[in-house]
């Protein structure tokens, strides 16, 4: 596992996640490429790439930082 460090304070990061809702249901975050485009019901997502996100929040300050690395699917 990758330790981070605070780049504000240097204090360690501890990793977590944030939340989207989606008809009520909660579920970790997703990058997705490209602008978003308004669609019938919410924002357009066909054909675009999506990545989680891992957020990491300083122990000390409260910094967030979030990375969208590639995964196999």
């Amino acid at each position: 596992m990758t330790r981070y460090e605070c780049p504000k304070c240097h204090a360690p990061m501890e990793a977590g996640f944030t939340i989207e809702r989606d008809q009520g249901a909660a579920a970790p975050a997703r990058w997705a490429d490209g602008p978003p485009t308004a669609g019938w019901f919410g924002v357009k997502m066909k054909g675009k790439k999506q990545w989680p996100i891992e957020t990491y929040r300083c122990v000390k300050c409260g910094f967030l930082e979030s990375y969208a690395h590639e995964t196999v699917q």
